[in-house]
């Protein structure tokens, strides 16, 4: 669907239609931080080897994984809309292209997420809910906190502690519903 400025047209806005799934995709499949994604470059990006490399807080860079999904996105994306949005302008290097060929602004990647959010009828989402939910995921998955804070950027473990809470209350809520001893 078009909005205002974005330049109408079937073709642009399945365009946008494409590298809206594939930042959502990434963003949840890398853990990358907002400012992060829509920083990338395209040779940032290795498909092949399943990477991307991120500038983080403080000018750092690290390397990210990109999950299937997320490279199939990011794939189609790059072979079907890329082409179409940077026709319109001058984007450069940039991955992730607005409706007028520049490169997509942190402001313009809340609202492609804002919108899908709204579609879906989910209230309460923000683009750190993605990078929440990869760092619980990852955890719950059995995966060592020590990963996930190099994942994740995090100078500290312990502000990736904060996401093993989610988790203890999981296993508390867990073993309180299904442990005959439980509930006394």
């Amino acid at each position: 669907a078009s909005g205002p400025g974005d330049g109408g047209g079937d073709a642009a806005a399945a365009a946008r239609a494409l590298r809206d799934r594939a930042l959502l995709e990434l963003l949840y499949g890398s853990g990358a931080r907002i400012s992060e994604a829509v920083g990338l470059d395209v040779d940032d990006v290795d498909l092949g080897e399943g990477f991307a490399r991120v500038s983080g807080k403080g000018g750092k860079t690290r390397i990210v994984p990109i999950g299937e999904y997320a490279r199939r996105a990011v794939e189609a994306y790059l072979v079907r809309a890329r082409p179409e949005l940077a026709r319109t302008g001058r984007g450069g290097p940039a991955l992730f292209l607005n409706a007028r060929g520049g490169r997509l602004s942190r402001q313009g990647a809340w609202m492609v997420l804002r919108a899908a959010a709204d579609r879906a009828k989910l209230t309460d989402v923000s683009p750190h809910t993605l990078r929440h939910s990869f760092a619980t995921h990852l955890l719950d998955g059995g995966a060592d906190v020590r990963v996930v804070q190099e994942l994740l950027g995090h100078a500290s473990v312990t502000t990736t502690q904060v996401y093993t809470l989610v988790t203890v209350q999981l296993l508390r809520e867990v073993y309180t519903t299904s442990h005959p001893r439980a509930r006394g």
